[in-house]
């Protein structure tokens, strides 16, 4: 029955559960209390998943009252039934996939990413075209690289040496105030270090089998980490500002593993400037509910395992 339980809900978690919370329209309104709901959901499938393998596992291994197994997973047929057998084997086994290729994942999208950021990085670097003469102008900073192409971009690039990169069509377009705005919008992305977010749900989207995960989750994720940055660049500029900002560089590209300031979600954080700041109420529950969707898979997988380890040390003892 307990690995049932989890079993439904890393099912509930990874499917339903994500693809109801794409279609409400609260989370681009409260984009930092749903980001933490997301992470809560993310990491609370993970935990079910190996929740429901470890009791599968208990099942076939009963322990004695040293811990060590007393039946072979094959003496189980007996007492559960060829049936429920064979289906506790398929789910352990998909348990035990789904934690390869999680760890998987993780090592080669951050292995990948990194390796392209850093080709990327030296070609910028070369190809830098900015113009530093004028101190006070917002492009003398460091970390702003300037392309001398006429094609819109407007990204940056994370990692240990950050870098936003700018090209002549955008510079062109933008004025002062909101060549800042932008900016500020790019820097934002890289002080909190949003790429690793994405590269945590781009790893736990690639690990479940596609017949049970969302397939609008991510997107909606990029949006919240889009809305998150702007909120960062209204501070330095204004919502007027930023949203004329938005709309002129609504066609700006970047390369893979990159960070741009337009696409898609461009018009659905224009609109997002107009409304008005969520309630605190509203984040309030959002922030409740991720902590109840982490801490309930997180206390029933411990507190069995806790309770085993004292019957085992009160027995040694």
């Amino acid at each position: 029955m307990t690995a049932l339980l989890f079993g439904i809900l890393t099912l509930l978690l990874v499917g339903p559960v994500p693809e109801a919370l794409t279609r409400a329209e609260w989370p681009i309104r409260a984009p930092r209390a749903a980001m933490t709901l997301w992470q809560a959901i993310a990491l609370a499938a993970v935990l079910s998943a190996f929740s429901c393998g470890l009791a599968i596992a208990a099942n076939l291994l009963a322990p004695g009252s040293d811990g060590t197994p007393t039946t072979h997973p094959l003496h189980e047929i007996e007492r559960l039934g060829l049936p429920l057998w064979c289906l506790y084997i398929g789910i352990f086994a998909l348990t035990l996939l789904v934690g390869a290729r999680l760890f998987f994942t993780v090592i080669r999208v951050g292995v990948r990413t990194r390796a392209r950021r850093a080709n990327h990085r030296q070609l910028i670097d070369i190809l830098d075209n900015c113009d530093r003469s004028d101190h006070s102008h917002p492009l003398f900073a460091r970390d702003i690289r300037m392309l001398g192409v006429q094609q819109p971009l407007a990204y940056c690039l994370p990692g240990l040496r950050q870098r936003v990169v700018l090209s002549e069509g955008v510079v062109a377009r933008l004025s002062r105030d909101e060549l800042i705005a932008v900016i500020a919008h790019e820097r934002a992305h890289l002080r909190a270090r949003h790429d690793l977010v994405l590269e945590a749900f781009i790893a736990l989207h690639e690990a479940f089998p596609r017949f049970v995960r969302s397939q609008s989750a991510l997107g909606a994720v990029m949006l919240l980490v889009e809305a998150l940055a702007d909120d960062q660049a209204v501070r330095a500029t204004g919502p007027t500002t930023l949203g004329r900002a938005l709309v002129a560089c609504a066609d700006a590209t970047a390369p893979r593993g990159a960070m741009a300031v337009g696409g898609p979600t461009t018009l659905a954080r224009v609109q997002r400037l107009r409304h008005d700041r969520p309630t605190r109420l509203l984040a309030a529950s959002a922030y409740t509910v991720a902590v109840t969707i982490l801490v309930v898979p997180t206390l029933a997988v411990a507190i069995p395992w806790l309770t085993e380890i004292s019957r085992l040390l009160t027995a040694q003892s």
